[in-house]
């Protein structure tokens, strides 16, 4: 049964929260970061870029306690301020492909311990650390974990019914995608949310294994040193963004590969012949249309590779996986790669983005190949994390991506 409740966020007020929701960090080029730090003084990114009030580059546990500095300062200049009653909240955004919704709630840590919450993807333990010692340090979240749960009719039945009330947030931002948000504080609805997420066998991590690996660890270490230890006390909970899985878009991140390790073009092709009927189709675009089929740019033409199944044997549903297969037979054996995090001759691309971009990134010299493949499934998820399996790193690239600083979750 999972444990999803509701709680006091701390959030934008409603005149300033265009200004402080900013896009995930990582999305950021270095003068989008520049130019939000100089000209909006309510952005978000000065909170988790707290040496930029000192014009210094600050890192390690002195940034963790600056971090926490800045959003103290944001408290008590009002632009952040906190709910008096527990609430979920009702999130919407509408870009130009696509309208995702879901509910912002807190989620319980002892849920992943207890494998409620079910994973997909390894963790780094030295990633795991670091962010338990930035969430210990600043005591409070804004990144919420994506996690996803199988459609509920009553769920929807009263979010639809709560977004025909006027929300509290409704902007814009610079990519021109339109955000809303409902807050739902009656205790009669928020009780009725709770004990339908109660029913759930198991959600799903799509998106912030680490957050969660490190928020459980928090909530571990907390537990051991609290003699008077209820189970109750907010650092057993994290910040999460629950989406049905009907709502998810997933996506497939492509490979790009610097060289041939040492191959030629028709010495890779030959290797490549014992897993795969290639066809070569010239300059003519291809994109895979069946699992198991892949599409690959070299040496200014396109490929399509078919997996020859009366030579692989599908054993589990991580043998199953185009990015798994990809892996063991063409990325590993042939090409020399073994590690996927860490080894810079591979780089990878999301799906969303244009196909040519493979071709583009192929045509000026900087990788020597680069592969496509279909996105996976949500039930191709769920089947690995049911299993107690893990993917190959960048299996998936999913949707939505939420904005920080739009609720806060203090512990």
């Amino acid at each position: 049964m999972a444990k999803i409740i509701p709680f006091r966020a701390v959030r934008p007020s409603r005149d300033k929260v265009g200004l402080v929701a900013s896009r995930p960090y990582q999305e950021y080029s270095v003068e989008e970061v520049r130019f939000q730090l100089e000209h909006n003084p309510f952005s978000f990114l000065h909170i988790i870029n707290p040496g930029y009030k000192f014009q210094k580059e600050i890192s390690g546990s002195e940034r963790f306690q600056l971090v926490k500095n800045r959003y103290l300062e944001f408290k008590e200049e009002e632009v952040f301020i906190q709910d008096e009653k527990p609430a979920y909240y009702i999130y919407k955004t509408i870009s130009r492909h696509q309208a995702y919704c879901g509910i912002i709630a807190a989620t319980s840590a002892l849920d992943y311990e207890n494998n409620v919450i079910k994973k997909h993807e390894d963790t780094i333990s030295q990633r795991e650390q670091l962010f338990k010692d930035y969430l210990k340090t600043v005591g409070f979240n804004t990144e919420p974990v994506l996690l996803t749960y199988p459609d509920s009719p009553v769920i929807n039945e009263i979010t639809t019914a709560v977004m025909q009330e006027r929300p509290e947030y409704e902007f814009s931002s610079l990519n021109r995608d339109v955000h809303y948000m409902w807050i739902v504080d009656d205790p009669d609805k928020t009780e009725q949310i709770r004990k339908e997420f109660e029913r759930m066998e198991a959600v799903y991590i799509a998106d912030g294994h680490h957050r969660s690996a490190s928020s459980w660890l928090l909530a571990k270490e907390s537990r051991e040193k609290n003699p008077n230890h209820t189970g109750e006390e907010p650092y057993n909970f994290f910040l999460s963004y629950m989406i049905a899985e009907s709502n998810l878009q997933l996506y497939e991140f492509n490979r790009l590969v610097r060289d041939l390790n040492g191959l030629g073009k028709e010495e890779f092709l030959i290797e490549l012949d014992e897993w795969f009927r290639i066809e070569n189709r010239g300059t003519q675009f291809y994109k895979p249309s069946k699992k198991h089929h892949f599409s690959m740019y070299l040496d200014g033409e396109y490929y399509s590779l078919y997996l020859r199944r009366t030579n692989y044997e599908f054993t589990d549903s991580l043998s199953s996986l185009d990015p798994y297969i990809l892996f063991i037979k063409v990325l590993r054996p042939i090409l020399n790669i073994t590690d996927l995090k860490n080894d810079n001759r591979i780089s990878y691309l999301p799906g969303r983005n244009e196909t040519f971009d493979v071709k583009k990134a192929v045509d000026e010299g900087e990788f020597a190949v680069g592969f496509g493949m279909l996105p996976l499934t949500i039930e191709e998820i769920k089947q690995i994390a049911d299993a107690g399996l893990t993917m190959p790193p960048k299996s998936t690239c999913i949707e939505p991506k939420l904005r920080s600083g739009l609720t806060v979750y203090e512990f």
